[in-house]
């Protein structure tokens, strides 16, 4: 890499740890600008994976006052995303890179259909609890049962496979079927994205080809961004990051297509 792509490759990991608190789908930043420094895709991926993983870290850390309390709910839903997530890890590599170049471009058109939809499914999540007669303040009523549990290894498989956008599965599974405030569901879908980069992250590591360059740059830029990006990302409006997310997904689909 040229001092420039460093420099680009680490102000997307700023960004990405920063949003990834905020509205999710990271990975729509650093992604993007890893193919455009010259990254395969599949190298981009494992390296992109490993990389995030100091930033969703100092994310749920962040979180440490949402998450008392939450033991048990930790503990069963990161079970489900650990099992998910390496499943995704594994089928990364297994199925060959013709296979994942022609399946990419089209996940990353579902996240960021799912980034443009974001406000609309949070606010049919507020109906659906409000219909519910549950009140945003109220401690959780019930677990989710096995429904969120098979709802979330799907949405962590999918996480290890490609991470853009799952913590908006994340957020909008829960939101839907756990009584809770949506901060100490977002403290949740933290710890858990943690949970899927970081088994992902582990499985590449003895079984994977990573630029290391790169997995450097976006964990010094991610951490960072995890730590102070949240403050900064809650004063800029949320469709100004949608926006922005909107245009480098859409460049990730377009430098994919004509690869």
């Amino acid at each position: 890499m040229t001092i420039w792509d460093m420099l680009g490759v680490l102000f997307a990991g700023v960004w990405a740890g920063a949003i990834n608190t905020v509205v999710g789908s990271g990975t729509l930043v650093t992604f993007p600008v890893l193919l455009a420094v010259g990254v395969p895709p599949v190298t981009a991926t494992v390296s992109n994976a490993l990389g995030l993983v100091p930033g969703t870290l100092s994310g749920a850390l962040g979180y440490r006052a949402e998450l008392a309390g939450q033991r048990r709910r930790v503990l069963r839903l990161g079970t489900a995303a650990l099992v998910g997530g390496l499943a995704g890890a594994v089928l990364l590599l297994v199925l060959p890179p013709t296979a994942f170049e022609t399946i990419v471009p089209i996940l990353v058109g579902i996240a960021l259909v799912l980034v443009v939809l974001q406000p609309r499914i949070s606010a049919a999540v507020q109906r659906h609890r409000a219909r519910r007669g549950t009140a945003d303040g109220e401690e959780a009523a019930r677990d989710g049962g096995p429904v969120l549990i098979g709802a979330l290894l799907l949405a962590s498989v999918y996480g290890g496979y490609f991470t853009a956008a799952q913590g908006i599965l994340y957020l909008s599974l829960m939101g839907m079927l756990l009584d809770d405030r949506m901060q100490r569901l977002n403290a949740v879908k933290t710890v858990l994205a943690t949970i899927v980069n970081s088994v992902a992250a582990l499985f590449f590591l003895f079984a994977a080809h990573f630029d290391w360059t790169a997995v450097g740059l976006i964990a010094l830029g991610s951490t960072v961004g995890g730590h102070f990006g949240a403050r900064i990302g809650r004063r800029l409006p949320p469709a100004a990051l949608r926006a922005a997310i909107l245009v480098v997904g859409v460049a990730a689909i377009v430098q994919l297509l004509l690869r």
